[in-house]
């Protein structure tokens, strides 16, 4: 990677993969794509910024073709909560977006990446220690778009060559930008409620095991990933990456550690608690550290040390 092209980079994960990929290429070497521009002062105006709409695919060829772009890594996405309130908006956008991304990456010979998630699997699937390879019958828009995505680009690997890569991601948790509408959002919206408010009222229902990673461990995962060498991967889009399995009582119970008396109570969203509880309790994330060596620095007391520092440090400037 060289010119790396990055859509979606004004939402939760494509804000800090775009400094981080900076910080390593160059900050004129990146450049962030997205529907708006965000306002002034966002990290993602410190280099090269375009706006597109990743359903405009003619636009998106012509920035990729100006910048020389030799990689582009497609974040754009409609998330699994919102997705429900609307899919075929979900459809059209998850979909039609990937899809002209993927014809840009073949038509230029670039690499590529897009994240998946543990949304592409479903209630069929198994809960526990949930193999990289196995049944995925997804009843929400968002996992349906997500193992449609993952088959794709497994096709244009195969049928044009295209260097295609992906990565399942569980929850991910960041103190840099809050929630987008996902539900695994709890765990991160329980930390800056901690600090503002000293509590916080869980849509999720105790006992709901999800997969979580910190999002620091997120961005090093997607770059080590696109920076293995070809011939080491086995796989392709669909390696499962986790940290931690945890329900909403353990996070709770690790912010303890640092605020006595934070409150947790609960208020269950059932669009949100069923699809989460559609979803895997634990996956197995043993392919990615055999195979590229996907090695998570953050376990929860680590991660909730730093949520809680960064958010205070925010708060109070």
């Amino acid at each position: 990677m060289k010119r790396i092209m990055i859509t979606g980079a004004c939402g939760q994960i494509g804000t800090e993969l775009t400094a981080k990929l900076r910080e390593i290429y160059g900050q004129d070497n990146v450049l962030a794509t997205d529907l708006r521009r965000p306002e002034e002062g966002s990290r993602v105006l410190e280099g090269p910024f375009e706006e597109l709409d990743v359903t405009d695919a003619e636009k998106m060829d012509r920035i990729a073709e100006a910048f020389k772009a030799d990689t582009i890594m497609h974040m754009a996405a409609l998330l699994s909560a919102t997705a429900e309130k609307n899919p075929v908006f979900a459809w059209n956008l998850n979909m039609g977006g990937l899809l002209n991304a993927l014809e840009v990456a073949r038509k230029h010979n670039m690499q590529f990446f897009t994240p998946s998630s543990i949304g592409a699997f479903g209630p069929n699937t198994p809960k526990d220690d949930t193999p990289q390879t196995t049944i995925q019958r997804p009843t929400t828009m968002y996992g349906v778009n997500k193992v449609s995505g993952e088959l794709l680009c497994d096709y244009y690997f195969h049928r044009f060559g295209v260097d295609t890569r992906g990565v399942r991601f569980p929850g991910l948790i960041s103190h840099v930008k809050e929630p987008g509408g996902g539900t695994t959002d709890y765990a991160v919206e329980i930390y800056f409620k901690a600090v503002r408010e000293g509590k916080y009222t869980s849509y999720i229902d105790k006992g709901t095991f999800m997969d979580m990673m910190f999002m620091d461990d997120a961005i090093d995962a997607i770059i080590k990933l696109m920076e293995a060498p070809a011939d080491k991967l086995e796989d392709r889009n669909a390696f499962n990456v986790t940290a931690m399995s945890i329900d909403p009582e353990m996070v709770a119970a690790s912010i303890r550690k640092e605020i006595p008396d934070f409150e947790l109570d609960y208020d269950v969203d059932p669009v949100r608690q069923a699809i989460a509880e559609s979803w895997p309790n634990s996956i197995d994330a043993s392919e990615a550290k055999r195979q590229w060596g996907f090695d998570p620095k953050f376990d929860l007391d680590t991660m909730t040390k730093e949520m809680l520092s960064a958010i205070r440090e925010k708060e109070n400037k």
